[in-house]
């Protein structure tokens, strides 16, 4: 027989939580990133909005997701995307009005969906009105004097992560630090008013009724003593593998345990709809091991953290393996979950990045959805998105790509760091507005156009042309999801490694074993169980599972 994708059907309905762990909610949650201006428009300027995301969270909901992550939709000049923001406390006119993000938080609560927004600490934009007040600028953000004879050069060697210098210079002839685009002056954070602003703006969403916080370059904020030199070039290669001396440095923890604090403190009174109250923070941090990744989450700091040697590893069983152990002991040591993710929007979907085509993302979605902790979907990876890699130049709005001009790789995909020596500059691909209906662009994402151009064959991959199709990635994602909730095994806690031939994986969950085939071709295996769900038809015969390349398979046992 073969095993069809998505039967049986599961339950959607939430699983009760443990005794004792009513509070816990994030440790096996699975949050589903918004890019805000590429989701939904509703009012026909090619931009996301809040309005139009608030109109589609049924269908959140209904895919069986916990919660909702909402990129910036601060006030900004949008040099990078929002994440310059000019105003923590406004919402843009692109995005709406504080009033919309008040009825999305309220609507998302009203359907079981808790609500994390992005807090922007390491940076503001040069527009908000500290950066505008030369006076406070100066106390304010990080500014040197500069090097050379007449203070011509900047103060050190660092590079943007954009690539190019990370220093810029002024009319008054001192140098200011941006680790990203110019546009976005690094805050000092050895000023107590820096500390005291972010407190209040905490508070302000709070009080409005977010869920937490996801925390933009939790790993940045503090510099090394003295901004010493790194000593050579290409430094955003570095990211993730050694501590720099403006990434990673010991002293952003005391603010991430001041924050602690802080949630806690709401956490302690009754929530707005959504018991229980539990206020979380999530850090987006690039650690060179996962030992110092799960410092960011000891008891006392923020809940969770993104697993990005997960994100990077390879697409091989040993590889996989070696990760998947090394992030679950580096965070059971300080009493934390790992969190899982494979696309976010500051990369290439894991579609086109792990190669395969759709058969080995959807085979790593459900060994996502099966590991111990919390996973995270990114916008589109529901309908199987590839990367748009042919974007045309004059529609790109990634500051890393003008920073670099980087070249495309043979396959038109990105080729690694941009000759500048920051990010590959292509992570508008990754940002398509998503296709809601079939038909013409802009596919139903909003009554007018869409800010980058769509595929003209999108239609077929979107949500109504897969809805209702169970061999549709979309109804696969809402089977694995609805089944996660269900079995109570899938969740926050610990797996066993099963033996498997060479190339598979097979681990044990209560009540679930999980069997990854990593190569291109099938592999037989004695039956482990009755086949639950899998990413490509599986064959039972005579006793006997054949998993076809680039597979995974759920088995009740």
């Amino acid at each position: 027989m073969t095993q069809e994708l998505t039967s049986p059907t599961p339950t959607t309905a939430r699983r009760a939580p443990e005794p004792g762990r009513a509070a816990g909610w994030w440790r096996d949650a699975v949050i589903y990133q918004v890019y805000v201006r590429s989701f939904a428009d509703s009012d026909g300027d090619g931009i996301g909005d809040l309005r139009g995301a608030r109109e589609r969270l049924p269908y959140l909901a209904e895919l069986g997701v916990d919660a909702v992550w909402l990129t910036p939709f601060y006030a900004s000049p949008q040099a990078d995307g929002g994440y310059d923001v000019a105003d923590y406390r406004a919402v843009d006119p692109l995005f709406g009005e504080l009033r919309d993000a008040e009825e999305l938080i309220r609507a998302a609560h009203g359907l079981g969906l808790r609500v994390i927004v992005d807090i922007v600490p390491n940076h503001t934009s040069d527009r908000h009105p500290w950066f505008q007040d030369p006076e406070l600028a100066r106390q304010r953000y990080v500014f040197r004097p500069g090097k050379g004879a007449h203070g011509e050069l900047p103060p050190n060697d660092w590079e943007s992560v954009f690539g190019g210098p990370a220093w810029t210079r002024t009319d008054r002839g001192d140098w200011y630090l941006h680790l990203f685009a110019p546009e976005q002056p690094d805050l000092d954070w050895d000023n107590p008013d820096v500390h005291e602003e972010f407190a209040a703006i905490l508070r302000f969403w709070l009080d409005l009724g977010v869920d937490g916080f996801r925390v933009d370059v939790a790993h940045g904020m503090v510099k090394a003593a003295g901004l010493p030199d790194i000593g050579h070039g290409e430094q955003a290669k570095l990211i993730g593998n050694q501590v720099l001396p403006f990434f990673d440095q010991d002293g952003v923890h005391a603010i991430h345990r001041s924050w602690r604090r802080l949630l806690d403190s709401y956490s302690a009174v009754p929530g707005q709809g959504t018991p229980p109250a539990e206020r979380i923070g999530v850090a987006e941090a690039w650690a060179p091991s996962p030992e110092r990744l799960a410092l960011y989450v000891r008891p006392d700091e923020l809940h969770q953290a993104f697993n990005f040697q997960f994100l990077t590893a390879d697409w091989r069983a040993g590889a996989l393996r070696t990760v998947i152990d090394a992030s679950l002991a580096a965070t059971a040591s300080v009493g934390a979950p790992t969190t899982w993710v494979l696309s976010n929007h500051d990369v290439v979907r894991h579609r086109t990045r792990l190669g395969g085509g759709l058969p080995r993302a959807r085979a790593a979605t459900l060994l996502m959805l099966a590991l111990p902790g919390s996973a995270y979907v990114y916008q589109g990876e529901e309908l199987g998105l590839p990367e748009v890699t042919d974007l045309p130049d004059e529609v790109r709005q990634d500051p890393a790509f003008f920073r670099g001009r980087p070249a495309a790789g043979a396959d038109g995909a990105p080729d690694g760091a941009s000759g500048a020596g920051g990010q590959d500059g292509f992570r508008d691909g990754c940002r398509v507005p998503l296709p809601w209906s079939d038909g013409r662009p802009p596919f139903g994402f909003g009554p007018g156009g869409s800010w980058l151009p769509q595929p003209a064959d999108w239609g077929a991959l979107s949500v109504a042309a897969q809805h209702g199709d169970p061999s549709s990635t979309l109804e696969f994602y809402r089977a694995a999801l609805g089944l996660r909730r269900q079995l109570p095994g899938l969740g926050d806690g610990e797996l066993s490694w099963r033996p498997a031939p060479e190339g598979v994986l097979a681990f044990a969950r209560p009540g679930v074993l999980c069997t990854v085939n990593t190569l291109g071709g099938p592999v037989e295996l004695p039956l482990p169980g009755r086949p639950l769900l899998a990413s490509a038809p599986v064959t039972v015969r005579d006793g006997a599972a054949f998993l076809p390349g680039d597979s995974c398979v759920w088995w009740a046992v």
